[in-house]
């Protein structure tokens, strides 16, 4: 069967693939045919040496399944399993979706942070990803989040450059309150103009890729012909016990040798949750 009349009637040899959507890159189709596997990683912050992500939560689906359907299941999964879930989430793109974010927010107070999409436009008080101001374009920081009346404090800082010369000096209170729900992603629970959302999206979020990379090509994984969903699954189970065996290896081994090259391998840093 030739491959455009599979790619027209669906009917591929692997076992319930379905065509999905890669990454753009040069010389790759953005389409391919098969399974994706999705992880929810739990950033061990006590191991210093360096980065370690340790696999919570894994699906295996069917190419076409919208990677922020699984959200908030591996959310669920975490309080069903362990008691427990995470305060904050980093994600990619594919996780913006207004509806996940807000009932992670509204079900478990989780702060699930991701960059703003480049042609969604800003509400008040941002007028861009990382800057609030007022109506007259003073900056604002954030002062905190108030619980009972679910809403957000912005206020103009201590010697504001702008707020002396405002014709509505007189009558301003400097603070400005909203609302998570006007905006999920420039607000939600961790407003985006905060030291602690920069840094999650500058340092954080970069870890991610490194972390299917060592499965995709470490664990070879990427140069398998998987041609059952089952299958697939059964290999995912393996890679992630791979992963969890290396992270106790790293957690609980005798410490390695000195690397020649250390002083220039990336380090683990402390990230000050300060806004």
């Amino acid at each position: 069967m030739r491959w455009s009349q599979k790619k027209d009637d669906g009917t591929y040899s692997a076992q319930r693939a379905t065509s999905g959507a890669r990454t753009i890159k040069t010389g790759q189709t953005r389409w391919f045919v098969g399974y994706k596997k999705h992880s929810f990683r739990l950033w061990w912050r006590r191991y210093e040496p360096a980065v370690l992500l340790v696999p919570l939560v894994s699906w295996v689906t069917p190419a076409n399944v919208f990677d922020g359907n699984l959200l908030v299941p591996s959310i669920h999964y975490c309080q069903r399993r362990w008691s427990w879930w995470p305060r904050y989430v980093v994600a990619d793109m594919a996780y913006l979706g207004a509806e996940s974010k807000r009932q992670c927010r509204e079900c478990w107070r989780v702060a699930v942070v991701t960059h703003l999409r480049s042609d969604m436009k800003p509400v008040a008080p941002f007028v861009s990803e990382q800057e609030a101001t007022c109506e007259q374009g003073q900056p604002l920081q954030w002062l905190g989040y108030e619980v009972q009346d679910d809403l957000h404090w912005f206020g103009a800082p201590p010697g504001a450059e702008l707020c002396p010369w405002c014709w509505q000096a007189s009558t301003c209170l400097r603070q400005f309150a909203y609302a998570p729900a006007v905006h999920e992603t420039l607000l939600g629970l961790l407003p985006l103009n905060t030291l602690a959302a920069r840094r999650l999206l500058q340092q954080v979020r970069h870890w991610i890729e490194p972390a299917q990379s060592y499965e995709k090509n470490q664990l070879g994984l990427s140069a398998m012909f998987l041609n059952s969903l089952r299958f697939t699954w059964c290999m995912a189970l393996l890679a992630d016990a791979v992963a969890l065996l290396r992270c106790h290896a790293f957690l609980h081994g005798p410490p390695s040798e000195r690397a020649l090259l250390g002083e220039m391998a990336a380090r683990q840093g402390e990230l000050k949750f300060e806004t």
